[in-house]
């Protein structure tokens, strides 16, 4: 069958020295890293929505900039199928093993929900056929819940209580379809789970039905034994002003107050981290720290926009530090490395959907590269672990044991009578180190 993307061959690795802009320079998926290959550790995919249903619209445009034959098909489910059909041959040729979507980017609205249901279901035997045949697999799957009207106060949090019961299908078809076709993971990505203004916003009451809403999609993942993470991507703001899952931290207390935080992980974006103010290895330790790292979303943002332009990585440094913690937590399971990224939209060809990953797959392998060096040299470890040397003393393992009391411990540096001086903590030599691997 014919394709949007005939006129590229498939992407082979040639190594550093090619000069073939539509090859792999560093990312070799047989070559082993720490352990496993590289297709392995790194678990790749590429997501739906940004290839295959943006059209370069954004919101000084009326229409669209790109151009692709499955938006030119009147029918709905053909254009569906359509999209499908050059979705896999350009996932087939890319090599990478993965894809996440959304429902609806799969799969249209239909006149009424038990349609929109239906629909749903064709379209999960299509793509069951196209995994069958091309070995491609699905990561995760999530519901769109925010770009349908009815979602504009938001899905779990909204003030309606039918909008809530109509999220309540939308999410239990779209954990099915992913159940169906063998997806390990389910995220919940709550684009409109926040609000505008308190002036119209009962703030305990949208925790409460947040909270209850979790608590039913992790009873339903255990029911239909969906064997990976139920995750929430935490996201500060855009579109909605105040959003209740701005970052790993508020999620975790989140999730703790609903008794969750066992059950449910985090997938982090790269973007929506740095709107948040934070980098995107913080997010990632903070998740390692509080047990709740699951996924990936690579991309990054343009900090002079301030907002989420989901680009794709182009920062070796960076990306090297992400992996690094990411390594350092003991690597991807059941999660893996999400290109929720788009070309730009001047960026109008099939071939630049080619070069955007293949910028985008090669930072990501050259930085696990650099990780490994980092990990195997161990000098950032051993500095860290010797600043906090002294925390394995027998009185100060007794603090962390919950063995003391205040008196205690002040008793401690009563007898001791000495100020201990402080220690550098070698930033700069340490970035120097960082910067020695690159």
């Amino acid at each position: 069958m014919s394709s949007y993307f005939d006129a590229i061959a498939p992407i082979k690795y040639e190594g550093p020295q090619t000069k073939n802009p539509l090859a792999y320079r560093w990312y070799d998926a047989d070559r082993v890293v720490l352990g496993k290959t590289m297709k392995e550790q790194l678990r790749f995919a590429v997501c739906y929505w940004h290839n295959f249903c943006w059209n370069g619209f954004d919101p000084f445009s009326h229409t669209g900039t790109l151009q692709r034959p499955w938006w030119d098909i009147a029918d709905p489910m053909a254009s569906a199928k359509a999209k499908a059909d050059n979705a896999f041959a350009f996932m087939s040729k890319l090599g990478l093993p993965f894809y996440a979507f959304h429902d609806r980017d799969v799969a249209p609205e239909g006149a009424t929900p038990r349609e929109t249901v239906d629909n749903l279901k064709a379209m999960v035997d299509v793509l069951g056929r196209k995994q069958a045949d091309t070995g491609i697999q699905l990561l995760w799957g999530t519901a769109n819940a925010f770009s349908h009207r009815r979602f504009m106060s938001g899905a779990a949090t909204n003030p309606d209580a039918e909008t809530f019961a109509m999220a309540a299908l939308q999410v239990r078809e779209a954990m099915n379809a992913t159940k169906a076709l063998g997806g390990t993971n389910y995220v919940l990505w709550g684009g409109r789970e926040g609000y505008e203004t308190l002036l119209n916003t009962d703030l305990k009451r949208e925790g409460q039905q947040f909270g209850r809403f979790l608590q039913m999609v992790v009873e339903y993942k255990h029911k239909i034994g969906l064997p990976g993470f139920v995750m929430i991507e935490p996201k500060p703001r855009e579109p909605s002003k105040h959003q209740y899952d701005f970052d790993v931290a508020t999620v975790f207390g989140m999730l703790q107050q609903w008794g969750l935080e066992k059950e449910v992980k985090v997938n982090i974006e790269a973007n929506h981290a740095t709107l948040a103010g934070h980098s995107f290895e913080h997010e990632i330790a903070t998740a390692n720290a509080l047990g709740l790292f699951g996924s990936i979303d690579m991309n990054r943002g343009d900090m002079q926009c301030g907002w989420d332009t989901d680009q794709f990585p182009n920062n070796i440094p960076e990306t090297a530090l992400a992996m690094y913690y990411i390594l350092q937590g003991g690597g991807f399971t059941h999660g893996g490395l999400n290109f929720d990224a788009k070309a730009r939209r001047q960026s109008l060809d099939a071939e630049d959907m080619f070069h955007a990953h293949i910028g985008g797959v090669d930072v990501c392998a050259r930085a696990l590269l650099i990780a490994e060096k980092m990990i195997q040299d161990g000098g950032m470890q051993k500095f860290v672990d010797q600043r906090y040397a002294s925390w394995q003393a027998p009185w100060a393992q007794d603090v962390l044991a919950g063995k003391s009391t205040l008196e205690s411990v002040a008793e401690h540096a009563w007898n001791r009578n000495i100020d201990q001086p402080p220690a550098s903590g070698r930033q700069e030599m340490l970035e120097n180190w960082c910067n020695s691997f690159i």
